[in-house]
């Protein structure tokens, strides 16, 4: 995200809390002022689940015990802080360590540093199959919720229109052609060439059922879900304790309408 906001980058697929943030100027990299970001389309839904270390098998079980986050002022760690809330858990009732990135999440899980932590799949699938249990799955419990986006900064769409279009449109025949039944098997294969030494053929059929989902895995449109983004918002003004609100002052769909006209 500091490459990014210092021009280093010109698109970026990240979550869309971590555009909000340093929108915001709450993210935890100092950048220049006024990064100019917004959203442009929309990538999927988070795939979020809190997952239990060994031996946890609910949500009622983490009380008193340690918890993973990749830092407290992120939008995953407020999924989480929210799913607690909503069980009756307050914050003083755990502890919170800062871990990392979802890999270095998941392989302390694993370790048995923590007591559970907010997954992204495959890695919930990964810790399942090791005999951990999902706890929550953040969309079942929060409803629509917007996960990664990309983004860029507003000078350089002005500046790079056609760019900006012609990776719109081969993003969208990307995820065409992987959601397609007819390249099921294609669509694993590639999981499996291109995602890490983890995905064996059997998690790919797994993690495929998840990311191809017609209704939950890839936005196949390209749309931003403005009720997720909403979501979003809405935990971040929790507990960021600053109010935030109008979803238009992030995203801006002209550019993946017109992309995507013809």
């Amino acid at each position: 995200m500091q490459g990014f906001a210092e021009g280093r980058f010109d698109i970026a697929m990240t979550a869309i809390d971590n555009v909000i943030a340093y929108q915001e100027g709450q993210g935890e990299a100092k950048i220049p002022d006024n990064p100019d970001m917004f959203v442009f389309m929309g990538g999927d839904s988070g795939f979020l689940s809190l997952v239990g270390g060994k031996g946890v098998r609910n949500v009622a079980e983490l009380k008193g015990k340690k918890l993973s986050v990749d830092a407290m002022t992120t939008g995953y760690a407020f999924v989480l802080r929210e799913l607690l809330a909503r069980s009756g858990i307050a914050e003083s009732e755990v502890t919170f360590e800062r871990a990392g990135g979802g890999l270095q999440r998941f392989q302390e899980l694993l370790k048995g540093s923590h007591d559970g932590t907010m997954l992204i799949a495959p890695f919930d699938l990964l810790a399942i199959n090791q005999g951990h249990a999902r706890l929550a799955r953040a969309d079942e419990h929060l409803g629509a919720y917007q996960g990664v986006v990309g983004a860029t900064r507003r000078s350089w769409a002005r500046e790079n229109e056609a760019t900006l279009l012609g990776f719109i449109r081969a993003y969208h025949a990307g995820v065409q052609y992987v959601v397609d039944p007819k390249n099921r098997e294609i669509s694993e294969a590639l999981l499996v060439a291109l995602a890490g030494r983890t995905m064996t053929p059997q998690l790919a059929r797994q993690a495929a059922d998840t990311l191809l989902d017609p209704k939950s895995g890839f936005i196949r449109d390209a749309a931003v879900n403005m009720q997720g983004v909403a979501t979003v918002l809405a935990l971040r003004s929790k507990f960021s304790g600053k109010p935030l609100g109008n979803p238009a002052k992030y995203v801006d769909p002209s550019y993946r309408d017109k992309a995507l006209a013809r």
